[in-house]
């Protein structure tokens, strides 16, 4: 994605180019591309002048997007999530459950930090 939002606005970049600078698989890469396309961050073009560039501008996508399309909830527990809620098994009484705040906190500062910083954010020297 900083890739992408380095180039020129509209301007596609070819798959086989991101796998290779960046030595990430490309047939991975395909799947997150795919991915992020569907949920609206990049637009594609498919043939011998296609390929991937941002749909919105870099100022207008947060890392904490990215993250939750890519990698899923932030919360590091299905109980701690905001988005992907889930009650633990073995727990007895979620409201007084000390791991569960804790794990809240780390959701929380992931959030504040993530949902703060865009891709322009990150191409700043």
């Amino acid at each position: 994605m900083t890739m992408l939002a380095a180039s020129k606005p509209g301007e596609l970049v070819l798959v086989a180019d991101i796998a290779a600078q960046r030595k990430v698989p490309r047939k991975f890469l395909e799947l997150i591309l795919l991915d992020l396309k569907k949920r609206g961050l990049l637009h594609a073009k498919r043939g011998k002048n296609g390929g991937y560039c941002l749909a919105r501008p870099a100022s207008k996508i947060t890392f904490g997007e990215i993250v939750r399309i890519t990698d899923g909830p932030l919360a590091p527990l299905a109980c701690a999530s905001l988005t992907a809620y889930r009650k633990c098994d073995d727990c007895e009484e979620e409201k007084s459950c000390s791991i569960r705040r804790v794990m809240r906190s780390v959701r929380d500062a992931s959030a504040n930090i993530l949902d703060k910083q865009t891709l322009a954010d990150a191409l700043k020297k």
